[in-house]
């Protein structure tokens, strides 16, 4: 695979954000890339200044990347998590996901990401999904949005949905089954053994 037809996923890290809302996807997309890599895809993180991020239970994760320094992407999944309260009254940060979701395909939110979606007003008229506990306040941000209570993740094309923190792993199986094929999906959920059967 040429360098240059590599595609790019980006998935945001910022302070407090939740764990399992980044590095699951980052587990079943990074496995995928690293896997099939004829199929095109690389799998990176991303922060405001490229510095190392502490997330909501305290674990350090450094980035590959300032978003200001970033190849351009295909896809970027934005994580939700305690972090994502700040993010809704912060200007900047609202205006570069307006900017993002003007250049890049497709942005996928995780969990309470969804919030910051609505804050950008990207929600407007659409479906959505985000954490059981966050619906109501997904509704109030925007009374337009389709909220989808029951649903694991919602697809309405370029923008993609996720209820909480570990349906975040469901989105990214359906990412790698939109992108590449519902087998490839299959693959990559055999390859890290992803099999849910609660033990309650």
């Amino acid at each position: 695979m040429v360098d240059g037809n590599v595609r790019n996923i980006g998935i945001l890290l910022f302070p407090g954000v939740e764990e399992l809302d980044a590095i699951g996807p980052w587990e079943v997309l990074s496995f995928w890339a690293r896997t099939y890599p004829d199929d095109g895809w690389r799998v990176f993180c991303c922060s405001t200044e490229g510095k190392p991020v502490t997330c909501a239970k305290g674990l350090t994760v450094e980035p590959h990347y300032a978003i200001g320094e970033m190849p351009a992407l295909d896809v970027l999944v934005h994580p939700g998590g305690d972090g994502t309260r700040p993010q809704l009254a912060d200007v900047e940060h609202v205006e570069w996901i307006r900017s993002q979701r003007r250049s890049v395909p497709l942005v996928a939110g995780v969990c309470t990401g969804s919030l910051v979606f609505a804050a950008a007003g990207l929600l407007s008229g659409r479906p959505a999904t985000t954490h059981w506990a966050s619906l109501g306040y997904l509704a109030e941000l925007d009374p337009t949005i389709d909220v989808r209570p029951d649903a694991r993740f919602v697809d309405d094309g370029d923008i993609v949905t996720s209820a909480g923190i570990s349906a975040g792993i469901d989105m990214a199986l359906h990412l790698v089954s939109r992108l590449a094929s519902p087998e490839r999906a299959r693959d990559v959920r055999r390859g890290i053994q992803y099999d849910p059967q609660p033990p309650v």
